[in-house]
């Protein structure tokens, strides 16, 4: 008797698809005296949706490319094209209208309003952000909600002196979601935090992927570099290690992995 052979399905792996592009970008200070390379013709992409990593050591240039992907300081040369977008060329004025509505910045030392409670804190970026688009009447719930996303739910009266470090940079990540942009930007999140409570913080991170936001993080330690989706290490200006970000290393495109 002839065995009936059933076809099995095959799950098929579709390519990511690039929210940031980063072509040929030069930062470079000059004075009188000297030149100074901060960034030597740097080539990536980010993928939509991804853990995304910038590591290396300090003076490497990870902050200064951070700050040029939001747009707060400006290349000498190349291009950044974010979500189709070539923010270089826009104006200062569009460009924090811009920024506004599709990042959020987390810092390393939180930067919270030290007057304001937790909820306020949030409150106070849907205000100077437009309010990500919802009437003013729901900017409260939506800020409960941003805290209740970290795990702060329950803590919304709080002052920051009244919190812990791991606590309060819990509410800057809720703060940076207030808005609802498709990216978060993360300088050395963990960097201030212990390492038991910097893990617990870059998971509260890394689950924001899952929502379907893309987060950028700079980071000396390679532990935490490990745990994206993709990534590059950063060294004298220059992209020396890459995966997943098809990017150009010391003068030669490696191949996506």
């Amino acid at each position: 008797m002839q065995q009936t052979i059933i076809p099995t399905l095959t799950t098929i792996a579709l390519p990511a698809v690039t929210l940031v592009q980063v072509e040929h970008l030069t930062r470079v200070i000059a004075t009188r005296a000297q030149k100074t390379v901060i960034l030597d013709d740097i080539n990536f992409s980010v993928p939509e949706h991804s853990l995304f990593a910038i590591n290396g050591p300090s003076g490497s240039g990870k902050s200064t490319l951070l700050n040029m992907l939001t747009g707060v300081d400006r290349p000498n040369s190349g291009r950044i094209i974010f979500g189709g977008e070539e923010i270089r060329a826009k104006s200062e004025n569009a460009l924090a209208k811009w920024r506004g509505e599709h990042v959020g910045i987390i810092f390393q030392f939180f930067q919270l309003v030290p007057t304001l409670t937790a909820l306020e804190n949030v409150l106070l970026a849907l205000e100077l952000g437009g309010g990500g688009g919802l009437p003013r009447r729901e900017w409260r719930a939506r800020a409960q909600q941003c805290l209740a996303t970290v795990d702060m739910g329950e803590l919304p009266h709080r002052l920051p002196s009244e919190l812990s470090g791991g606590q309060q940079q819990r509410v800057a990540i809720a703060r940076a979601l207030a808005n609802n942009p498709p990216v978060l930007v993360a300088d050395e999140p963990t960097g201030n935090l212990d390492s038991k409570t910097a893990h617990a913080v870059f998971d509260t991170l890394a689950n924001l992927t899952q929502q379907g936001k893309t987060v950028i993080y700079v980071t000396h330690d390679r532990e935490l570099a490990g745990r994206a989706d993709a990534g590059i290490a950063l060294l004298d200006g220059r992209i020396v290690e890459q995966h997943g970000a098809n990017a150009v290393v010391n003068g030669t495109t490696e191949v996506q992995s």
